[in-house]
């Protein structure tokens, strides 16, 4: 899967979805301080399915109506060790391949999907 992993994704993340096969570009190392904006601009450019902790790409892709084809998964986990955090973030990616097209939110004991432009 094509990947954009937001500024707040740990490198342990990035490198084990990496490992994983998936092909990832990484905000952080590319083109930090970008703002959310351009983050989900990007992800739409590169046809990546945006990865992220902050809450804030529900309300750009929802609300605002801003472009999103590609999907964005919102990571909404406790937090707990790095290691424990990076196997359900690879695992939860890994049990599906409907990412695209879709606003998701991943949370410790369910999965939310909505449809974006819906």
């Amino acid at each position: 899967m094509r990947i954009l992993a937001d500024e707040n994704f740990p490198r342990l993340i990035v490198e084990a979805l990496r490992a994983a096969g998936h092909d990832v570009a990484w905000i952080r190392a590319e083109a930090p301080g970008s703002t959310d904006e351009q983050v989900l601009a990007r992800a739409g450019t590169d046809h990546r399915v945006l990865l992220t902790f902050d809450k804030d790409f529900g309300e750009l892709a929802l609300k605002r109506g801003l472009a999103g084809s590609q999907g964005i998964i919102l990571f909404r986990l406790p937090s707990g060790r790095p290691a424990e955090v990076t196997t359900r973030v690879v695992t939860a990616i890994s049990s599906r391949e409907d990412w695209d097209g879709h606003f998701s939110v991943v949370e410790e004991k369910r999965l939310r999907m909505r449809k974006l432009g819906a």
